[in-house]
């Protein structure tokens, strides 16, 4: 039985690291095992021109440990109001990897996204022309439409028809949640499908049975165990088009503990031995460098990590509950079973 795996240094292909202290306190977290990850850019306010990503860029870079060996590929976020002239500067700069889509008011910090699609189409045809992708918050916002179908109904309604009317625009579904869209991403070419740690492990009983589990609370919402089952086995399969983004997203426990507590779970801590626990369930364990190391770098056209990482397997590892940020804390993800996969020091 194996009890020892060498993988090239994972990337996260979806990655908050927030700003200020809570930046300083979560991107340790990321750079002990990682050694790239596309940074979300919706900060308050966000950042949606070349100068706020490099200024961005600029504090992740003031705020890297000693020693960190660690690349933040930054986006910008997409507004109605994106001059398409200073995104390709950007990405011609080397700046950029990517542009974000969230719909207005799909998640957290989206108000200033994107309502009517049709005045975004001048910036898309520019990303399409020079080969820069498209990363999408996939759901629809409509208050009629049920939580649970929102990205079913973006996949028909938003996604497949800027992929028809822009078919040159290489794009990303970030953090699928469905069989549908696992069915939908398999259908297509050019296109890149990211899937969390958190959404392999919990279905939506978890946040829901026996009391709410804020901890638990995502967006995209945790769906069906049929769901999850679909995306594990697409995680598991070595299918190009699905690669690691664990959308690792701290917020205080004060704010996910409340009333109307903020969706995100932050998994950055731990997140490479639950992927080898369920990749080791899956009987799959030759498949996670694909998932973690090199899918995603091939989707982006950059080169994989040369230098590696190696899990262990053995007694049970201990991670902190938590995490303290000046005087709060950030829960860490649990996935609710025990972690036997360490990444060696």
């Amino acid at each position: 039985m194996t009890n020892k795996l060498t993988l090239r240094r994972p990337d996260d292909w979806h990655l908050h690291l927030r700003d200020g202290d809570m930046l300083a306190a979560v991107l340790p977290e990321t750079t002990r095992h990682f050694a790239r990850a596309i940074i979300m850019p919706n900060l308050v306010p966000p950042v949606v021109t070349g100068a706020q990503a490099a200024a961005y860029r600029d504090r992740i870079t003031a705020a890297m440990p000693n020693g960190a060996d660690f690349t933040p590929l930054m986006t910008l976020y997409l507004t109605e109001d994106t001059d398409a002239e200073d995104v390709a500067r950007a990405h011609a700069s080397g700046l950029i990897t990517a542009v974000k889509l969230y719909p207005a008011g799909a998640t957290t910090n989206s108000a200033s996204g994107v309502s009517n699609f049709d005045n975004v189409r001048p910036v898309l045809e520019k990303m399409a022309e020079i080969g820069l992708p498209l990363c999408l918050h996939g759901e629809v916002t409509d208050p009629e439409i049920d939580i649970f179908d929102r990205e079913a109904v973006f996949i028909d309604r938003v996604l497949d028809p800027i992929r028809k009317s822009t078919p040159g625009l290489r794009t990303v579904m970030e953090h699928i949640t469905t069989k549908d869209g696992v069915d939908y991403a398999k259908s297509q070419d050019n296109l890149g499908a990211t899937i969390t740690t958190h959404h392999l492990v919990i279905n939506r009983n978890h946040i829901l049975v026996g009391g709410i589990k804020p901890h638990y609370y995502c967006l995209p919402v945790a769906k069906r165990e049929l769901h999850r089952e679909a995306l594990v086995e697409a995680a598991t399969s070595g299918d190009a088009r699905f690669f690691l983004g664990t959308d690792s997203a701290p917020h205080t426990d004060k704010l996910k503990e409340n009333a109307c507590g903020c969706a995100g779970c932050f998994t950055a801590t731990n997140t490479m031995s639950i992927l080898a626990e369920v990749f080791e369930k899956q009987g799959a364990l030759e498949k996670l460098e694909a998932f973690t190391s090199l899918k995603g770098p091939a989707f982006y056209g950059l080169p994989a990590n040369e230098k590696t990482i190696m899990l262990s397997k053995g007694a049970p590892v201990t991670y902190p509950d938590k995490i303290t940020v000046g005087d709060e804390t950030v829960t860490v993800f649990d996935p609710g079973f025990p972690l036997h996969w360490r990444v060696a020091d």
